[in-house]
């Protein structure tokens, strides 16, 4: 079976998070800038196949994965590289890594018991400063000054406290809202079992 267009696009996002880590992490010239070019290309397509399934009527199930699966080996390979760079701190990375492997386990808890539990603006908020604090990332050693500074404290400083504090929050949300989904569908299977005649 051919993918359709939105799945296409989910596809190229997972195809170009390896080439992403090869100039992140190679020893070239010039590689940042070409990591940023991969990065904010394959970023954009995050909207783009969302929009498109939307679009063409042509939402699927395999899309609902490909989308999910798509950003979070994109954000996961960016920041192990950041870390490798020793640009960013491990610990960071670990929080955002654990929110993503979480949600992805509370997502599959809910699919087995046929739920979709739809994104907030808490995850899409999330989503966009995880962009903004690796694009800042990638081009802070080129382009950002250690002068410029906020309080004693680097511009990608509070972009990456930004992150961590709207992952973690957008984490709680979505759990939050999985709890209630998961408790109200458990509540409805008791009652049928109540009321089901007895053989």
């Amino acid at each position: 079976m051919r993918p359709n267009l939105p799945n296409s696009i989910s596809l190229s996002r997972i195809v170009l998070t390896p080439v992403l880590m090869v100039f992140l992490l190679a020893d070239i010239p010039a590689r940042d800038i070409v990591a940023l070019v991969v990065f904010v290309l394959a970023a954009t397509t995050d909207s783009l196949d969302g929009y498109v399934a939307r679009k063409r009527r042509q939402t699927t199930v395999v899309g609902a994965f490909l989308d999910p699966l798509a950003d979070k080996l994109l954000v996961t390979a960016a920041l192990v590289s950041l870390v490798a760079l020793g640009e960013l701190s491990a610990w960071a990375a670990m929080v955002v890594i654990a929110r993503e492997l979480a949600v992805s386990g509370l997502r599959m808890i809910a699919a087995a018991q046929d739920m979709v539990i739809s994104a907030s603006r808490w995850g899409k908020a999330k989503t966009a400063s995880q962009m903004l604090a690796i694009v800042a990332l990638i081009i802070q050693p080129r382009w950002l000054k250690p002068e410029w500074t906020l309080g004693g404290k680097s511009i990608t400083w509070y972009l990456i406290m930004l992150m961590l504090v709207l992952t973690v929050l957008s984490g709680l949300d979505y759990f939050v809202r999985a709890w209630r989904h998961l408790g109200q569908a458990s509540a409805e299977v008791k009652t049928d079992a109540r009321e089901a005649p007895l053989p």
